[in-house]
Formats: structure tokens, C-alpha cells, sequence
């Protein structure tokens, strides 16, 4: 399982919020870049990026912040990318500078076209973010939650040809109150495509609860506060959920 670091922009400073309230952001660090360079050397095999200045203006905003931390880490590792995109120009412009996935979050929700447009002109490149209070499906920063059931529309975007969905438990993101296994499983069990887990992760516990159910569909966790605030060590998380991985993989040969 892929633990992935996450890395929130707000003014071009790296950030974490409290159930996503920009008002209530913790700045962690004013060179994203540096702070790229970090999780590749503690072993980062992915990044997951979030323009929250875009996510609530729907359109790109820490773009130069962006284009640093692709250069910092070249083609190392890959790198998700989301927040505030709402057009295929915007899409084809990541991608162009080395973004190696396109997360559409709440223009998926509001448009489904522009996400099944996105999936054929960029296959392989399109994932869907999912954020969720109660089972259904927030927008607009997290500011509005719609009607929308998440495992409808999960597996309506499967059929459009998502790589993979990312599942954020609104309730639990930043809080360090642990990950909604039961809700992340549920979800990943009704798809074919792979399930990220995101929200709430707090301590290596929350990394072996995951990896015991990798195996339904889950294939990663981001994780933000918690890496950043020292409760759950980013090296270790990684190394144990590699562990767990090997330990099953022996059990099943």
C-alpha cells in the first residue's frame, strides 16, 4: 500500500486545515518545494498535491508553487494533482508540466460531461476526489453537501474510466480521530478501480488497520497533519505497510 504525503497549498504556503475551513489553516511550511524534497528522501513513492486557494476559486491559483515542487522532485516520483480544475486546457497544461494525475473533484459532481471528456481526451491520467460527510458527496471546498450518494457516483465515474477514486471522510480530515475504515471499505468492495483512502489518519494503527483491508480495493492512504504534527512517522508508516504487504503476499503463495 502507497502512503502518500499530502501537500495543501493556501497562499503559496504548505498548509493543513480542520474539515477543510480555510480559516482555520496551520502553515507547516513556506517552501513546499523543500518540503517535497523531505517526503522523497524519507521514501515517498507518490505526492498528493491540493490547490486550496483553487479548490474554493475554480481555477488554478498556487500554480507557481506547483511547477516548483514538480521540478524539485523531477521524475522521481509521481505526482496527484487537484483542486480548482474545472477545464480540459487546465488539465492538458498539468500534465504538459509533469503532473502525472488530474484529480476533478467537485466539477465532476456539477459537470459529468467534463469528467467523462477529461477521461477520454487524458485516459490513464483522470482520477475522481470524493469527499463525503455522512455518505454523501460535498463540493465547493467542502462547503456544500449535495443529496448524492458516494457509491453511486463511484461507480457512475468508474464507467467513465477514472484510474481511481479518492474517498476523503470530511468528518474525520485533520481531526487525527482515525480513518472510516468501515465506510472506505464499503465503497471500495462496489468498484473494480482502486480506492485511496484520505481523512483522519493519526498513528502507525491507522496504517495497520488499512493494509488488513488492502486487499478490497483500498491502494493507498494519503496522510497530512499527522506527518506533519509528528504523531505517525512517515518512514516507519511506509515501511511497516510494505511489511504487511510482503507478510500477505507470502501467505497467499
Amino acid at each position: 500500500m502507497l502512503i502518500i504525503p499530502a501537500i495543501d497549498l493556501k497562499d503559496g504556503h504548505c498548509v493543513r486545515l480542520k474539515q477543510g475551513i480555510m480559516e482555520q489553516a496551520t502553515v507547516f511550511s513556506d517552501d513546499p518545494a523543500a518540503m517535497a524534497r523531505h517526503w522523497l528522501a524519507q521514501g515517498a513513492r507518490r505526492l498528493h498535491l491540493v490547490d486550496l486557494n483553487g479548490a474554493f476559486a475554480g481555477k488554478p491559483v498556487n500554480e507557481k508553487a506547483i511547477q516548483a515542487i514538480i521540478e524539485a522532485v523531477g521524475t522521481e516520483i509521481p505526482v496527484q494533482l487537484g483542486g480548482g480544475i474545472r477545464d480540459l486546457d487546465t488539465i492538458e497544461r498539468y500534465l504538459d508540466d509533469g503532473v502525472s494525475y488530474v484529480i476533478i473533484g467537485t466539477a465532476a459532481v456539477k459537470n459529468p460531461g467534463f469528467l467523462h471528456e477529461a477521461c477520454d481526451a487524458f485516459p490513464g491520467h483522470i482520477m475522481v476526489g470524493l469527499d463525503a460527510k455522512d455518505g454523501k458527496v460535498a463540493v465547493d471546498g467542502w462547503s456544500k453537501v449535495t443529496g448524492h450518494d458516494v457509491v453511486d457516483l463511484a461507480r457512475k465515474f468508474e464507467g467513465y474510466g477514472v484510474e481511481a477514486v479518492i474517498y476523503t471522510d470530511i468528518g474525520r480530515d485533520g481531526m487525527l480521530s482515525g480513518v472510516n475504515i468501515e465506510a472506505t471499505v464499503r465503497l471500495a468492495r462496489e468498484l473494480s478501480i482502486p480506492v485511496i483512502a484520505s481523512g483522519g489518519i493519526t498513528n502507525l494503527d491507522d496504517i495497520r488497520a488499512l493494509c488488513a483491508v488492502e486487499d478490497e480495493g483500498i491502494m493507498g492512504a494519503i496522510t497530512g497533519r499527522a506527518i506533519y504534527q509528528g504523531s505517525l512517522d512517515f518512514a516507519a508508516a511506509q515501511k511497516l505497510a510494505d511489511e504487511l504487504g510482503a507478510q500477505r503476499a507470502a501467505q497467499k503463495s
